[in-house]
């Protein structure tokens, strides 16, 4: 009696997939193809939109393609570098930009395996300009995690110093030029004095730590706490924060700092501040391609001639 009930179940399984099957052949073969020209590019434009919405699903969960622009992390990565870049190590999230549009979209970060560690060559959403609250143009950046939240950071004469423990300099890092102290005036954050080569001390922010706020150190926080989510502004020795007058400010997120590995010729959190966490979207995995991105299309065979074959599948760390 078993046998035959499991012979039953399994006709009856069958013929509901025979069923779905030929209901499927049936509504396909009903749709009538497009013939005028509005149906056609209504048939094009559909396909076009499924397709973006499929690459934003799998650059946003996954694995994405990024391009090198500049030589901030020569040579560890070139100009011109077509990256892999793994997603789900520091969460992966919801589509963050509409494809080939540049439009960034809100979006929604899941947890990842790990936060960023000193040594990481991360991808971050860039936060801005110095004195920015928000950047003029969606951009992925790439540079190393030289510190983390909590972490101490100090550079003299151009050797890092984490917690007081100088930093290996990575292996295809350089410096193009002697030790300069002239650049103070654009280095982060405001007011502080520091210059590119000769840095700090300061400490990289930490969820829950607290700033002591004065009209000393007011410009140096203020597109900090901005970036943040806050209003602040000051009216002669009193210091507001969303209207109410504020001596401390504790702080809402985790944050890291980057540097190229092309130590003098990198615009990094030395000249625009700290990365949240909430930004780095993912780390570099492999070359799979690279040539002179500089060059036109137009000058096809120069293109071609200006492919790196021996950067092509090499490991980034």
């Amino acid at each position: 009696m078993a046998k035959t009930d499991k012979t039953i179940e399994k006709t009856e399984d069958v013929n509901l997939f025979r069923k779905y099957w030929n209901w499927r052949k049936a509504k396909k073969a009903s749709r009538k193809k497009p013939e005028t020209f509005s149906e056609i590019a209504m048939s094009w434009i559909k396909t076009i939109l499924g397709a973006i919405v499929v690459v934003m699903i799998i650059n946003g969960l996954a694995i994405a393609s990024f391009v090198v622009p500049t030589g901030s992390m020569e040579n560890t990565v070139m100009t011109g570098d077509f990256l892999f870049v793994n997603k789900f190590v520091y969460g992966p999230s919801t589509p963050q930009v509409v494809p080939f549009f540049n439009i960034p979209l809100p979006y929604y970060k899941f947890p990842g395996v790990k936060d960023p560690k000193v040594g990481d060559v991360i991808v971050f959403i860039y936060p801005g300009n110095r004195d920015e609250v928000e950047p003029t143009e969606f951009q992925y950046f790439l540079k190393r995690c030289i510190a983390t939240a909590g972490d101490t950071l100090k550079i003299i004469n151009k050797r890092v110093f984490v917690n007081g423990k100088e930093i290996a300099l990575p292996e295809h890092s350089k410096f193009l030029r002697p030790i300069m102290n002239d650049d103070s005036l654009r280095t982060f954050p405001y007011g502080r004095g520091f210059s590119g080569d000769n840095y700090g001390p300061l400490r990289i922010p930490k969820k829950g730590d607290v700033i002591n706020l004065t009209v000393d150190n007011y410009f140096e926080w203020l597109v900090f706490i901005q970036r943040e989510g806050h209003e602040i502004s000051k009216f002669g020795q009193n210091i507001y924060i969303d209207g109410k007058v504020v001596t401390k400010y504790k702080i809402k997120r985790d944050y890291c700092f980057g540097m190229g590995d092309n130590r003098d010729n990198s615009d990094d959190s030395r000249y625009w501040g700290f990365i949240p966490y909430e930004n780095v979207v993912g780390t570099p995995i492999i070359v799979y391609w690279s040539w002179d991105t500089n060059l036109p299309f137009s000058k096809l065979i120069d293109k071609i001639v200006s492919v790196r074959w021996s950067r092509i599948f090499t490991l980034i760390d």
